[in-house]
């Protein structure tokens, strides 16, 4: 459903996604059928309608940008479906929505959600001139398929949705955005069932009544989290994030916005592939970690590693580990938040040992009784006093 989500605001054929999920296409029609009781492109076709609705409550987008944004190849298509489906012309849902500085949606989500605690993991993590976090606030740089722009994303006073503005450049591409922001904030997540789980183990129940809701930060852009996880190897987190700012104000692209922190457009894997080794490590870093910086980008260029959410998994996974530079904790570490795997663990984090008070080995047993949800485990145990956020990367 999340790679279908993801693509369905693209040209992918059903073909395409099944073979990027390591299924085939009938296998992907006999899953979703049995599952939801709808073929992958009714699915999709749901998807992009409830995007237009969306669209048209809250924005003042036009309806040909709406049609589009929402994934559809024509206007003419757009209406025929949607007065298909709900009896009405599009015009007859529009609101009154729309800013002068940008757009602004809302972003439900099941509550409870920890929204202070995952601002702070964010805050500690976030790259300089790309991204700015404060108390209330994410705030970011964005650039898709040549469009760049800027993000703002707060709590709704309601408390069940995040509030969404987006520059108005981005209005086109305002589906992927949304997708991009939901991964981010793991708005998908069913914290209930989570804590039905993690909350019967006596390691982890302390911190999870402690913090219903607690989030598993996804990523924006995978190449990007997967660059930042490398660089914060082995040093501590402000030392990386400080690496990842020289990074994207010497590799990225200038970019002018209504907020003076915001810069710098981050480099994509095409601009560091070509790279020189030293021209990486005169950012502070030592040459093995460039040169995995580099084959990293090379990797994501030439479709060897994919750090969407439509893809195999445990393919990836192997794939990241075939790059030089690159061991279990960094792959699992990017397959948690890029790959937004909900049971990726990256067991050999010090920090989990000393949480748990177990040692690697015992660890990976006992972590067993948290499948599936490992990843908001590791999250948990992070967050376990006294080793709150203290996890590198």
């Amino acid at each position: 459903m999340a790679g279908i989500d993801e693509h369905s605001l693209s040209s992918a054929r059903v073909g395409e996604l099944a073979a990027s999920l390591g299924v085939s296409e009938r296998h992907l029609r006999r899953v979703t059928e049995s599952e939801l009781g709808v073929s992958p492109i009714e699915l999709a076709q749901t998807q992009r309608l409830l995007l237009a609705k969306r669209l048209l409550r809250d924005t003042s987008l036009s309806l040909t940008h709406i049609a589009f944004a929402s994934g559809f190849g024509s206007v003419r298509r757009f209406n025929a479906l949607f007065k298909s489906r709900y009896g009405l012309n599009p015009r007859a849902v529009r609101g009154s929505g729309g800013h002068a500085d940008g757009m602004c949606v809302q972003l439900e989500f099941r509550p409870p959600l920890a929204w202070s605690h995952l601002l702070a993991y964010l805050r500690l993590r976030a790259i300089p001139g790309v991204e700015w976090v404060d108390a209330t606030h994410y705030r970011r740089t964005v650039s898709i398929e040549g469009a760049a722009g800027w993000i703002e994303v707060s709590m709704h006073e309601s408390g069940t949705a995040l509030n969404l503005e987006i520059s108005p450049v981005l209005g086109v591409h305002i589906g992927a955005v949304i997708a991009r922001v939901k991964h981010l904030f793991d708005l998908g997540s069913a914290p209930a069932a989570v804590a039905e789980l993690l909350r019967q183990d006596a390691i982890l129940q302390p911190t999870v009544k402690r913090l219903p809701g607690l989030r598993v930060a996804g990523a924006f852009d995978g190449f990007e989290l997967a660059v930042r996880t490398v660089l914060g190897q082995q040093i501590s987190i402000k030392g990386a994030s400080t690496v990842a700012g020289r990074w994207a104000a010497v590799f990225g692209t200038p970019i002018v916005t209504p907020f003076p922190q915001l810069n710098r457009l981050a480099p994509r894997p095409e601009d560091m592939a070509g790279r020189h080794v030293d021209e990486i490590a005169a950012l502070g870093m030592v040459g093995n970690r460039a040169r995995c910086l580099i084959h990293l980008a090379k990797a994501v260029a030439n479709g060897r590693v994919n750090l969407s959410l439509a893809s195999n998994v445990e393919e990836q996974i192997e794939s990241l580990l075939s790059l030089p530079g690159i061991g279990s904790w960094t792959a699992n570490y990017i397959a948690m938040r890029a790959l937004h795997w909900p049971d990726a663990f990256p067991s050999g984090d010090l920090i989990l040992m000393r949480a748990a008070n177990l040692k690697q080995r015992a660890l990976e047993q006992h972590a067993e009784g948290w499948r599936p949800w490992r990843a908001y485990a590791a999250h948990y145990l992070w967050n376990s006093p006294p080793h709150a956020l203290e996890v590198v990367a």
